[in-house]
């Protein structure tokens, strides 16, 4: 007695699905969404067969092109074909380069759970028309029950049909393939196919224009008119900087070392020795601002001539000038008590002689 509900039997090898179906796309049936997936269409006697080799769910198929000598793998959606056919999306197809009504081999199989999937877009409309590629493609794999590592399958999102290959699949295995069914998949993007680096402007060192380069613009220097440099007036202020600096014009000489005897500098002279003469300095005209002080080379300058102190006999004269207070004859105070004292010295001669 056979072991019923035991693959093969009591101590047999496990039993498979393995059989031939003419293959047809599933666009025949007016059903042109299933395209976007991963699964096919079988007939009803291979349910009853599967049942009765208690395959286990989710259900998962091995797909043969002997012929081509590919393979590839796939799920199973509903068992409403016909007898002998089975329907596959246009994408299995062509990966298997089936011909409607090409014979193809099916066999059930186990695969692992994916844990990891790196997928390259075949054109460049996939990032610029999707703004949350993993959020799309995680709503795309609900219709996909087994991925293969060299399958480019199609997606529909927003009326756009787009075409992703797949690089790479993590568990490794023989097959090459994995379950995404009822798993969490880390996904990773390659760079799409039509995808093209931009070119980075090299930095021109043998440029005429001098300047560095600075986050990818040019800085023009100081010293070249820029837009800056026009908006601030830079010509005219740098013209003023010069003549500016031409008011310290000349050589400087040292002061004679401490301790000499000479005299006291008298103002506008100078107390070294008188160097030959010297050309004429070149007067610059100035439009703006104090004169500069212009002295033959050689000439220090220490200030303008100062009133000397006044002597003695000075300040007689001075006091015999009238006040500020007194008017007509009046006399100054002082005046007025050299005049007292010379009177009682006269007196007291009189008072003697008498």
């Amino acid at each position: 007695m056979s072991g019923y509900g035991i693959p093969g039997g009591r101590g047999g090898p496990p039993r498979r699905f393995d059989t031939y179906f003419r293959c047809y796309p599933i666009a025949v049936l007016d059903r042109k969404e299933l395209n976007y997936g991963g699964k096919i269409i079988m007939p009803p006697s291979a349910l009853e067969k599967l049942t009765r080799l208690h395959i286990a769910y989710p259900m998962l198929f091995e797909l043969h092109n002997g012929r081509q000598q590919k393979m590839t793998h796939a799920g199973v959606l509903e068992f409403i074909a016909e007898e002998g056919r089975v329907y596959l999306p246009h994408w299995m197809m062509q990966t298997l380069s089936l011909e409607p009504g090409d014979l193809l081999q099916i066999k059930s199989t186990d695969l692992p759970s994916g844990s990891f999937i790196k997928l390259q877009p075949q054109s460049m409309s996939f990032i610029n028309a999707i703004s949350d590629p993993k959020a799309v493609l995680e709503n795309a794999l609900r219709n996909f029950s087994a991925l293969t590592k060299g399958d480019k399958f199609q997606f529909l999102y927003n009326g756009d049909v787009f075409e992703i290959a797949v690089l790479e699949v993590k568990p490794q295995n023989n097959s090459g393939a994995i379950s995404c069914v009822e798993t969490d998949l880390e996904v990773d993007f390659a760079p799409p196919l039509d995808y093209v680096e931009p070119v980075r402007t090299p930095t021109n060192t043998g440029s005429s224009r001098p300047g560095s380069v600075v986050g990818g613009g040019r800085v023009t220097p100081i010293t070249q008119e820029g837009s800056m440099a026009k908006s601030i007036g830079y010509s005219v202020l740098a013209a003023t900087a010069v003549a500016n600096a031409s008011a310290f014009a000349g050589n400087g000489q040292k002061l004679k070392e401490k301790g000499s005897r000479a005299g006291t500098p008298q103002g506008g002279k100078s107390t070294n020795a008188t160097p030959p003469p010297a050309a004429a300095p070149v007067m610059t005209t100035r439009k703006a601002g104090p004169q500069p002080l212009r002295l033959p080379s050689g000439t220090l300058f220490f200030g303008y001539t100062i009133k000397p102190v006044k002597a003695g006999g000075d300040k007689e004269a001075e006091e015999k000038k009238p006040s500020m207070f007194s008017s007509g004859g009046g006399q100054t105070l002082r005046a007025a008590a050299n005049k007292k004292r010379k009177g009682e010295e006269i007196k007291g001669k009189g008072s003697k002689s008498g």
